[in-house]
């Protein structure tokens, strides 16, 4: 038999509701595809639940547990704005190395959209995860620190920061960029897609957005890539253009972190929001798929929160583990169940046609159709 041991968090507000749910569509999944295989799943305490056990938030022993695992899942986990501790998701991409957030944008047909035709969209998007404005390297206005650099820049760069002004440091590094631009072109070979964006705002950042574009060229123009896939760039303002206009044109889009992080959200809107939109963040010796939403905690404990995004990166969690037949099993199921117009209230409240369910009952609706197309693929004696 075929076993794996697979992590996963519970996550915080919306996780309780959305992670039994996706488990259970996820084991049916590969009971009913990958002959002999069987998955072992290994709870990781992190976030809100883990600080009510043990007293911190993200314990080293966790962090331990999924470094030996190497492939985990996670429900959405809360962060304070303006104050409190510091994002986990942020921590946990940074202490694992997980530099290469993925998200994959494509239209179930029956997902109300606000697109004309939403099935043009079909892109995937490589957000560098650990550098740009994401590492944290800031300081309040008043820090005494910040006086120092103030000066600096003055007598530098003969510019003054305001007295009233918090400051944060922005780096894109050669060698952080030549390694997302070469994943994205990776993915797009292995994929049969033909084209790579570079997507920045070069032309007013010209050492860090502008060094990232013309890294990331040289980087493609020193492959020997067998497939025609061709790399261009793209300003990140027009971009947002683009994927309204002219999606069809776009493929793989590679960005900078805080770029990646606004189009994500563009993206998922185009395709009927991040309800339905699956994520990873993937490293050299580990990865960790997640939804793109957050841990809606107003929606907790309700039987009304939408598991789609979290059962989705499941499909990618079983391909990066090489598990494709399962994968593509939970996407037919997902997609088979939407397109009869079954969903959970974010979904039935824009089309009137749906049939409004729960979480629970969306995942059994999940799994019935799953059991439903496997059945048919049985060969008859």
């Amino acid at each position: 038999m075929m076993e794996r041991e697979i992590g996963y968090i519970r996550g915080d507000g919306i996780g309780s509701d959305i992670w039994p749910v996706t488990q259970d569509v996820l084991t049916h999944a590969v009971k009913l595809s990958v002959p002999g295989a069987q998955v072992t799943w290994k709870e990781i305490l992190v976030g809100e639940r883990a600080y009510a056990l043990t007293g911190e938030y993200l314990p080293c022993v966790s962090l331990e547990e999924m470094k030996r695992l190497g492939a985990i899942i996670k429900g959405p986990l809360t962060t304070p704005i303006g104050g409190g501790y510091r994002s986990i998701n942020v921590t946990l991409r940074q202490e694992l190395k997980l530099y290469a957030c993925i998200r994959q944008f494509t239209w179930i047909p029956g997902v109300p959209s606000p697109l004309r035709h939403p099935e043009h969209v079909d892109m995937v998007l490589f957000r560098e995860n650990l550098e740009d404005i994401y590492t944290g390297i800031e300081w309040q206005y008043d820090a005494e620190e910040l006086k120092e650099l103030r000066d600096w820049v003055k007598k530098t760069c003969g510019r003054n920061i305001p007295e009233d002004a918090g400051v944060g440091i922005k780096y894109i590094s050669r060698s952080g960029t030549r390694r997302i631009v070469r994943k994205a072109i990776e993915y797009a070979v292995r994929h049969g897609r033909k084209k790579v964006t570079i997507v920045h705002k070069g032309n007013i950042m010209k050492f860090t957005e502008g060094a990232f574009c013309k890294w990331g060229q040289e980087l493609a123009g020193s492959l020997d890539i067998e497939a025609p896939v061709t790399v261009d760039d793209c300003l990140a303002d027009n971009m947002f253009q683009q994927i309204l206009i002219r999606p069809r044109e776009y493929s793989v889009l590679v960005t900078p972190n805080l770029n990646g992080d606004y189009l994500s959200d563009a993206l998922a809107g185009m395709i009927g929001g991040l309800g339905v939109c699956p994520g990873a963040n993937v490293g050299d010796d580990a990865a960790l798929f997640e939804a793109a939403h957050g841990s809606a905690p107003k929606y907790a404990g309700k039987d009304k929160a939408n598991p789609t995004a979290l059962i989705l990166s499941g499909a990618m969690l079983f391909e990066y583990i090489g598990w494709p037949e399962a994968a593509r099993l939970v996407r037919q199921g997902i997609s088979g169940v939407i397109r009869k117009r079954v969903g959970t209230y974010d979904l039935a409240r824009q089309n009137p046609e749906f049939t409004e369910v729960g979480t629970r009952e969306f995942g059994e609706h999940v799994i019935m159709e799953m059991e439903q197309i496997a059945g048919s693929c049985v060969p008859a004696e």
